[in-house]
């Protein structure tokens, strides 16, 4: 049988194989346009955070060192700062113990009466200087209301003045505790929602009793979540400056960020001695940030993972609900009564006396040319930095959710936007001050430099606020929008954007409570010509028109009042979580 024939091999020679088209240069900038935008925006935010806090400590280090030798020569610095830290640490001290109390009462409270976990929030939305005059109009030695009330007992009764003096540092330090508390609470309250109801009832099986349980597994199990609330409120102890101002500074009572506020207040101005004096609470708020960014970046290692939410594991409790509504009565409604008898007074004395109340100081708010005007730089000042702050926050988070091609850029604009949460505001006040009154931005006394360190400040929430809206939609609208052939903008503006609404809203809102009350910064940057009502009310204290004070403090209130409703509203009560 004869061998197949072998077919002849193929003479006809293969086409070359096409180079693949070289981009165009067109192409190419597309390509590269997405990082170009990134970097732009790192510049914009690394200017209007960065800037003023390098401009500030350049000038501590001019004429070797001159300002860091005129603040740490001063007999009187070792004092302050021991009053600092006193301060910071008792008032931590308090707010840890009464804020994991308070969640852990929210826990054990009926189901009808939920509602008031949201009572111990209340204090972060009420104005500070509202507070603090509140608690002086209770305290003061001589005219306080419950001061007057207490020298009536027999202990007390051969006093003139006290017992309690709100203008000495354990009152300060009590109050001060006391404003922190929601902050802790917060935290905590997260933090049971971490943890798995099954590990509890584990122990309760073994044997444990309701402390054993708590003491053995709960509270290990918060450790983390008290360790960063601890920091934060540590932080924010440090950086406290509205009570010392207004109860202590006349008395003596001198911490950094007050020493600050009068080395750029006073004549002659010294910023490189402010700056000095500011840069503990500089460093230490760069610490923290970089503390939680590195070492608590990664939150999930914190959850414990399991089936069921978090219960305390016991009946409700009646003793909750009394901790609750007693801590509610102490921190809100006994300086927001205090400061409505004063303000319906002719004049403030430890006598309450209903005959004699008018509305006359709140017709002067209202009338007075000074007081209005103030009131609504607040509001439009308000209103226009939320209106760029939320776009900022919007890019902001989108970078930190979508943009790990940019490793580095993203670490970057991560850790700028959480400086202003770090760094106190009379830090940031201090440094617009002296960046925007001088050559190439001479902005003082107009209401753009207000609007700029309202913007700064606000930075953290408008991203923080939007990253969590981003995070809870997931990617599945995200890579329907993809898969149909969207782009980036389109997909933002018809999916994301209209998906987050709710977030964008209570958002805004919640900001503009926070902005309206804003105290600290605006004392600095503010001009005679150019005030908020957190300044105008300073000022008519300083003069000692008390009444009036109180007016413009229940003005403020209602106010923020006002925003906090519809934050509520719109996002839900769980808002200030979100955070």
């Amino acid at each position: 049988m004869a061998a197949p024939a072998v077919p002849a091999p193929s003479t006809t020679p293969t086409p070359p194989h096409p180079n693949p088209p070289h981009p165009t240069a067109l192409t190419r900038a597309r390509r590269h346009l997405p990082r170009l935008g990134a970097l732009v925006f790192l510049a914009a935010i690394g200017y209007l955070v960065i800037a003023p806090l390098v401009g500030l400590q350049r000038l501590a280090f001019e004429d070797d060192a001159r300002g860091y030798s005129a603040a740490f020569d001063n007999p009187d610095m070792a004092e302050t700062l021991g009053t600092t830290a006193g301060l910071a640490l008792g008032s931590l001290t308090i707010a840890l113990v009464l804020g994991t109390f308070l969640a852990w009462a929210a826990t054990r409270l009926p189901p009808r009466l939920r509602l008031l976990r949201v009572l111990p929030i209340l204090p972060i939305v009420i104005p500070a200087v509202a507070a603090v005059t509140g608690w002086a109009f209770l305290f003061s030695p001589r005219p306080g209301y419950l001061n007057a009330a207490l020298r009536n007992l027999p202990w007390w009764d051969h006093l003139d003045e006290g017992p309690v003096d709100i203008y000495t540092l354990p009152w300060i330090v009590l109050i001060t505790g006391f404003g922190l508390t929601a902050f802790v609470y917060l935290f905590v309250s997260a933090g049971f929602g971490n943890i798995n109801a099954e590990l509890i009832e584990a122990a309760q099986v073994s044997g444990s009793s309701a402390a054993g349980v708590f003491f053995r597994v709960t509270l290990p199990l918060l450790r983390p979540t008290l360790v960063y609330g601890g920091f934060v409120a540590l932080l924010l102890g440090l950086g406290q400056f509205t009570g010392p101002l207004l109860l202590g500074r006349n008395n003596g009572i001198n911490v950094l960020t007050t020493d600050m506020y009068v080395a750029v207040s006073q004549s002659p101005v010294d910023y490189g001695r402010a700056a000095a004096i500011g840069s503990p609470l500089l460093l230490f708020g760069i610490a923290v940030v970089f503390f939680q960014k590195v070492v608590l970046g990664d939150h999930s290692r914190f959850v414990t993972h399991g089936g069921k939410a978090f219960r305390s594991g016991g009946r409700p409790s009646w003793v909750a609900v009394t901790g609750i509504v007693l801590y509610s009565l102490v921190a809100l409604a006994l300086p927001l009564g205090a400061l409505t008898v004063v303000s319906l007074s002719a004049f403030w004395s430890g006598k309450i006396q209903p005959s004699g109340f008018t509305l006359d100081n709140f017709r002067r708010v209202f009338q007075e040319s000074g007081i209005t005007d103030a009131i609504v730089n607040s509001l439009t000042t308000s209103v226009i930095s939320v209106a760029i702050a939320l776009p900022l926050g919007f890019i902001a988070a989108s970078l930190l959710l979508k943009g790990r091609r940019f490793r580095i850029i993203r670490a970057a604009v991560d850790f700028i936007v959480a400086m202003p949460l770090g760094i106190p505001a009379v830090v940031f006040g201090a440094g617009f001050l002296l960046t925007y009154s001088r050559e190439p931005f001479i902005l003082y006394g107009t209401r753009t430099v207000i609007v700029l360190v309202y913007v700064t400040l606000m930075l953290p929430f408008a991203t923080r606020m939007q990253l969590s809206g981003m995070v809870a939609l997931g990617d599945t609208y995200l890579e329907a929008s993809r898969t149909s052939g969207a782009g980036a903008l389109r997909t933002n503006t018809e999916i994301v954007l209209p998906l987050l609404r709710p977030t964008l809203a209570g958002a805004g809102a919640l900001m503009f409570v926070l902005l309206t009350h804003e105290f600290t910064a605006s004392l600095l940057v503010r001009a005679p010509t150019t005030q908020v009502m957190g300044t105008i009310l300073f000022d008519y204290w300083s003069n000692g028109s008390y009444p009036l004070v109180a007016a413009i403090a229940l003005v403020m209130t209602l106010v923020t009042s006002a925003g906090v409703f519809v934050a509520m509203s719109v996002a839900g009560s769980d808002i200030f979580e979100k955070l």
